[in-house]
């Protein structure tokens, strides 16, 4: 029988400001709900602009507690509203000095799972992200949650199959992995990569992007958003490349079992002759 999870995610435009923006996913959360969607995740940083196009200062304004912040707390509610288990990508400040990319994972009656803080921090032209973040340290959790057990990779992660195993090791049946990455840079990997990996590790993806340009540089955001499936396969349509979208499939979570079964990635894996893998 199948195990249908009606899933949501949202490739968002910025607004100019985090009060707007935030009121403006909450809008396209209680559309999602009214549609049926049992989960729904965000875009990376979705509160603020990428402000990663330039190294200043002043954008450690948008950092906030992680979950004790005004957010994530506003998130727990919208949950709680919704019935939702939301996926809430944010600028994570620990204590002075201590800055991370993280993603807080509320479940459907508003309770805090964890978070995820990014691995992998790019340093090139349009994405300095080193200026602003430490690289993650709270490893790759896989939580529980009301429609199943969701990892988060987050952006630039997505490159590195070692974190997407990693999340399908621990048990994820779908996994989220917010980004804002640009048209000139990476547009031919977007639609390679994210199905790539879920064949490779044998669960869902949501694969979210940003969508047009921003104040703090010339990164033109392509959206085109989706959901693929085990065997690689786009769920529904890929969103637009210009338009702000809010993107509703079902995910059958039975097929996981059948791909795994069928083709036994994991049992023919030889973690015994991988030590190379992890030699600096």
């Amino acid at each position: 029988m199948a195990n249908l999870v009606r899933a949501a995610l949202v490739q968002a435009t910025w607004t100019g400001d985090t009060e707007s923006m935030i009121a403006k996913h909450e809008e396209h959360a209680r559309q999602a709900a009214a549609q049926g969607a049992k989960v729904i995740g965000f875009q990376e940083v979705f509160n603020a602009p990428y402000f990663c196009q330039v190294q200043e200062a002043e954008h450690y304004r948008w950092a906030e507690a992680v979950p004790d912040g005004p957010t994530v707390r506003r998130m727990q509610a919208l949950a709680r509203e919704t019935g939702m288990v939301i996926v809430v990508p944010v600028f994570e400040l620990e204590q002075s000095g201590f800055y991370y990319n993280t993603a807080a994972v509320i479940d459907a009656d508003g309770s805090y799972l964890g978070k995820y803080r990014k691995h992998h921090i790019p340093q090139v032209k349009g994405f300095w992200e080193k200026y602003y973040f430490k690289p993650g340290n709270v490893g790759w959790p896989v939580f529980d949650t009301a429609v199943g057990r969701v990892g988060v990779y987050i952006c630039y992660d997505r490159h590195f199959p070692e974190g997407w195993r990693e999340l399908g090791l621990a048990g994820a049946q779908l996994v989220y992995n917010p980004s804002a990455t640009s048209r000139g840079l990476s547009a031919y990997l977007w639609q390679l990569e994210q199905p790539a990996a879920a064949v490779a590790n044998e669960y869902f993806i949501a694969a979210i992007n940003r969508v047009g340009t921003e104040e703090y540089g010339d990164n033109d955001f392509y959206g085109t958003s989706y959901f693929v499936d085990p065997r690689g396969q786009f769920v529904g349509d890929v969103a637009s490349d210009k338009e702000e979208e809010l993107v509703v499939r079902d995910l059958d979570f039975g097929l996981i079992d059948q791909v795994r079964q069928q083709w036994a990635f994991y049992r023919d894996r030889r973690p015994d002759a991988y030590e190379g893998l992890v030699r600096p």
